[in-house]
């Protein structure tokens, strides 16, 4: 991964949800990278969106700490699922992908039995999948794409959570995946950034009606990070040129450089650690 400030990427453009394979650079997911030392020894992982970005780096790590790994992915996204299933494997792990789109109420809640079903239990749930798009402006949002963007980032999430709580025994870990959006919203992400801050309300309150069963709830707070979603968002030249570019750190990060607040969260070195949202901004404050 670069500390180079000066940081660009060439312009390009994909369809949602985006391809690995398809971007120049591709991103580092820590496949060459990160080293475990079992902190995830014998745990069992759910991950929602795991196919590429964060969701792959998260993958990766979990299984090189590990723990086994079921992700989700969209049936387009068969390519990269199976190429993050791969690296499960190559870990000495069991890894297993479903497919299937989570803002379909009856996918969003089997996705829990079918994980158990492979794993043999359920030990931490990572609440990853999103969707985003840049808009002109409020007017011009259609309430197909504001539909999209809440069942993907919120719907999906709720019902994925309410089914896998029952299921979840205590030393369990839910990890949202949150943005710096919540905090600091960008006009062109207004919708995107509405339910960033609606994963922040649920993790804070759901946090305090499970404390007493040992589940514990968080959230991490990316930054600018360089996953299949930016070049599929729509962002015009020079927002996809200079991205990251605004941070403190001068540049956008890499998913490989979120894994270890996952596998922090989802281990016991953070046993008494509930309720929080974890920033990897670049230095960018919530």
């Amino acid at each position: 991964m670069s500390d180079d400030a000066e940081q660009t990427f060439p312009p390009q453009g994909q369809e949602q949800p985006g391809q690995t394979g398809e971007m120049r650079p591709e991103p580092d997911h820590g496949e060459g990278g990160y080293t475990g030392s079992g902190r995830l020894a014998g745990r069992r992982a759910l991950i929602t969106g795991g196919d590429s970005g964060i969701g792959r780096a998260v993958a990766i790590a979990f299984a090189r700490e590990g723990a086994d790994v079921v992700i989700t992915a969209m049936p387009e996204e068969e390519q990269d699922a199976a190429a993050t299933v791969a690296l499960v494997e190559d870990a000495g792990r069991t890894g297993a992908a479903l497919l299937g789109d989570l803002r379909e109420e009856e996918f969003a809640t089997r996705i829990v039995d079918d994980a158990i079903g492979r794993l043999g239990g359920l030990d931490i749930v990572v609440l990853n999948a999103a969707y985003q798009a840049d808009r002109d402006s409020l007017a011009t949002l259609s309430t197909e794409e504001f539909d999209r963007v809440f069942r993907t980032n919120l719907y999906a999430l709720v019902f994925t959570a309410r089914a896998a709580l029952p299921r979840l025994t205590a030393g369990a870990s839910i990890i949202v995946t949150s943005s710096v959006q919540a905090f600091q919203p960008s006009p062109g992400l207004i919708d995107y950034a509405m339910t960033k801050a609606a994963q922040v309300a649920f993790v804070k309150a759901l946090a305090q009606e499970v404390g007493e069963r040992g589940i514990r709830v968080n959230a991490v707070a990316p930054g600018p990070i360089w996953t299949p979603l930016i070049p599929a968002t729509g962002f015009d030249e020079e927002k996809l040129t200079s991205f990251g570019s605004d941070t403190p750190l001068g540049r956008a990060g890499q998913p490989a450089e979120l894994a270890g607040a996952y596998v922090y969260l989802a281990s016991d070195d953070a046993s008494y650690t509930s309720g929080a949202v974890l920033a990897v901004t670049g230095g960018k404050p919530l």
